[in-house]
C-alpha cells in the first residue's frame, strides 16, 4: 500500500511539474547522508569529505587555501526546520495581498500533499505568491524577508562563510528551491555574498508570471569565473542534491553535513550578526505558517469589531476610565517602575514655571505621544511630518503640529508652544524603528528649552505591526487597535538640563547623543548613527521625503 502511495505521489509531482514548466523533474539522487556516496555517470570530479557539526582543522586549511565557497542555501546555510511555505506567505500578504494570501492558504493541503518543499510544491507557491506582481515594485526580498531568513540561518552554516570570508575569498551562495529575487537581499546585504545563484521568476510586460526559470547564463558565467579567475572552490552543503548543480562540479573539494549532524544545528544567535538586522518592514509580527496565518484570518473579523469599540472608548471616556477598559479588552499600558512623572508646569512645585515642557521620546509607533499623554493625565501637543488625514482624526490628543522642511520655521514653531506653556512631546529619531536601537537623534529639540524630560518607550504586539515604510501609513494606527494583545511602557527618565547649548557652551549635537545614550541605557537599546534616511532608502528605495518633510533634522549633525 506504501507503495502504490509513494508510486501515486512521484506520477502526481512529475505530471504538475510538466504543466507548469513544460518537462519533467530531474530525479534526485538518493539522499541517504553518506561521506562516500557520488552520482554515478558521469562521475564527479569533486572529492566528498564527510563534515560534522564541529568545525575540522582539515576544513579550516581548505578554506583558507581555497578562494571562492560555494555554499548551498537550502541544505548547508538555513536550519533543517525551516520550510519556505512561511517566505511564500508573505510575499503573498506582503507584497500582494490578504486575497492572494488567503489563495495560498487554501491550497496549502495541496502543498502539503505535494511534498511540503518538493520541487512541484515550490512551483505551486511562487505561481500564486508571484503572479501579476508588478517587478520593478517588488521589494519584500531586501525589505521584509531578510529579518526571518536570519532567524533561521544556522550557526554552523554561517561559519563556513565566515570562514571563507576571513580568508579573503569568495562567497557563491547557490539557492536550488528559492527564487533568487527573495535571498539575493538577504545573502548580499547581512551575510556579505559576493554573488548568489538561483531560479529566475519569469517577466512578462514588467509583470511576474510566476514561472520559474533556470538561470543558465549566469550559472555558466560564474562557472567560468569560478574555474578561471577564483581558482581551487571548496563546496559545504547538507544534501546530496546539490551535486546535481552545474556549480558544484567546479568545486574541488565538498564538505556534506549528514542529516544526523544537520538535526543538531541551532539558529545563529542574534549577537553574532555579520550586520545587525536594524530596518524590516512588512506588518506581520509572526511567522506566518499555515496554522498561524489561519490563526490571523480567522480573527480578523473579531479584531475588526474590537478594534472599532477601542476607538469608541478611546475617544469619548477620559483617560482614567478608559484605560481599565482598553486593558480588558486586552490593550493595556504600564509605567515602568523608577519611571515617576515628572512635576509639570501649573503642578504643586512648578507654579512658577511660565514655559512649557518639552518631552523628547524614541519613536515606537504614530501613537507614541497618546500614550505619553495617558501616563501623564494630561493633554499634550505633538509635532509631525508625515502624520495622515485619517491618523489625525482619530488622535484623541487632539490637533498635532505639522513640520516642515525649514529649519527655523520649526523651531519658531515649537518654541511658540512651550511660550504658551504646553506640552510638547518630540520624537528626534525622526521615524520609527521596531528593533531595539535608536536611530541619530536631531538636535534641534535641545536649542528650543532649558531642560528636556526624556522619555523611553517599548511596544509589545501579538499580530501586526503599527508602523510601515511602503505600506499605507494612513493605517498605522487601526493596525495597532486591532492586534488581539498590544502593551506600551512608558518610563520617565531624570530631567536633563539643556541650557547649556543655550549659552553656547555645549554643540547641540553632543547634547543629542548624550540624551540618546541616556535612553539607551534605561531602555537597554543600541544606540546608532542611523537617519530616516537611511532606513527608507534601505526598505522603500527613497529618501521618505513626504508632501511635509522634516526640517528639524540637520544632516550636518
Amino acid at each position: 500500500m506504501a507503495k502504490k502511495q509513494k508510486l501515486l505521489h512521484r506520477l502526481f509531482s512529475a505530471l504538475l511539474s510538466f504543466l507548469l514548466h513544460g518537462r519533467t523533474r530531474t530525479p534526485a539522487i538518493s539522499s541517504r547522508t553518506t561521506a562516500t556516496a557520488v552520482p554515478s555517470s558521469p562521475p564527479h570530479p569533486s572529492t566528498l569529505h564527510h563534515h560534522h557539526s564541529s568545525p575540522s582543522t582539515q576544513m579550516a586549511e581548505k578554506l583558507a587555501a581555497a578562494r571562492t565557497l560555494v555554499l548551498d542555501v537550502d541544505a548547508g546555510l538555513l536550519l533543517p526546520s525551516s520550510s519556505l511555505f512561511p517566505y511564500f506567505m508573505l510575499v503573498a500578504l506582503e507584497a500582494g495581498g490578504y486575497v492572494r494570501g488567503l489563495v495560498l492558504l487554501l491550497l496549502y493541503p495541496i502543498i502539503f500533499c505535494m511534498g511540503g518543499d518538493s520541487d512541484a510544491a515550490v512551483r505551486v507557491m511562487a505561481m500564486v505568491a508571484f503572479c501579476g506582481l508588478r517587478a520593478s515594485r517588488f521589494r519584500a526580498g531586501c525589505a521584509v524577508l531578510p529579518k526571518w531568513f536570519m532567524e533561521d540561518v544556522a550557526a554552523e552554516g554561517f561559519e563556513a562563510m565566515r570562514m571563507i570570508g576571513a580568508a579573503g575569498g569568495r562567497r557563491v551562495c547557490v539557492t536550488r528551491r528559492l527564487p533568487r529575487v527573495m535571498v539575493e537581499g538577504f545573502l548580499s546585504e547581512y551575510l556579505g555574498a559576493e554573488a548568489v545563484v538561483g531560479r529566475e521568476m519569469k517577466m512578462l510586460w514588467g509583470f511576474y508570471t510566476g514561472l520559474m526559470v533556470e538561470e543558465d547564463e549566469v550559472v555558466l558565467e560564474m562557472k567560468k569565473k569560478i574555474m578561471g579567475e577564483c581558482g581551487d572552490a571548496v563546496g559545504f552543503c547538507g544534501s546530496q542534491e546539490f551535486l546535481q548543480h552545474p556549480l558544484s562540479r567546479c568545486c574541488k573539494d565538498i564538505y556534506l553535513v549528514t542529516r544526523e549532524d544537520r538535526a543538531t544545528w541551532q539558529a545563529l544567535p542574534r549577537s553574532k550578526y555579520p550586520k545587525a538586522v536594524v530596518f524590516h518592514d512588512g506588518r506581520l509580527a509572526f511567522r506566518p505558517t499555515a496554522g498561524s496565518t489561519l490563526a490571523m484570518f480567522m480573527w480578523l473579523p473579531f479584531g475588526v469589531a474590537l478594534g472599532s469599540a477601542r476607538l469608541a472608548v478611546a475617544l469619548t471616556v477620559p483617560y482614567r476610565y478608559s484605560t481599565p477598559i482598553l486593558a480588558a479588552t486586552g490593550m493595556s499600558w504600564r509605567l515602568k517602575a523608577g519611571g515617576e512623572r515628572p512635576p509639570l508646569p501649573g503642578a504643586d512645585g512648578e507654579r512658577g514655571r511660565r514655559r512649557g515642557q518639552m518631552f523628547v521620546c524614541n519613536h515606537r509607533t504614530l501613537i507614541d505621544p497618546v500614550y505619553v499623554s495617558v501616563a501623564l493625565d494630561r493633554q499634550v501637543r505633538a509635532v509631525s511630518y508625515s502624520l495622515s488625514r485619517l491618523s489625525e482624526l482619530i488622535s484623541p490628543i487632539g490637533r498635532t503640529v505639522r513640520l516642515t522642511r525649514d529649519r527655523d520655521a520649526d523651531g519658531r514653531a515649537m518654541a511658540r508652544l512651550l511660550e504658551r506653556g504646553d506640552l510638547v512631546v518630540v520624537c528626534p529619531e525622526g521615524t520609527t524603528c521596531r528593533e531595539p536601537y535608536l536611530l541619530r537623534f536631531s538636535p534641534l529639540f535641545a536649542e528650543l528649552s532649558d531642560d528636556v524630560v526624556p522619555v523611553g518607550i517599548s511596544v509589545e504586539t501579538a499580530m501586526f505591526y503599527p508602523t510601515t515604510a511602503g505600506g499605507l501609513k494612513s493605517l498605522d494606527s487601526l493596525y495597532y487597535i486591532v492586534n488581539p494583545r498590544t502593551c506600551y511602557t512608558v518610563q520617565f527618565l531624570e530631567r536633563v538640563s539643556t541650557a547649556a547649548v543655550r549659552e553656547g557652551k555645549v554643540p547641540s549635537a553632543d547634547m543629542a547623543n548624550h540624551v540618546q545614550k541616556k535612553m539607551g541605557d534605561a531602555l537597554g537599546y543600541s544606540c546608532t548613527m542611523l537617519s530616516r534616511k537611511d532606513k527608507y532608502r534601505m526598505l522603500a528605495g527613497n529618501d521618505g521625503k513626504c508632501s511635509s518633510s522634516p526640517a528639524w533634522r540637520n544632516d550636518n549633525s
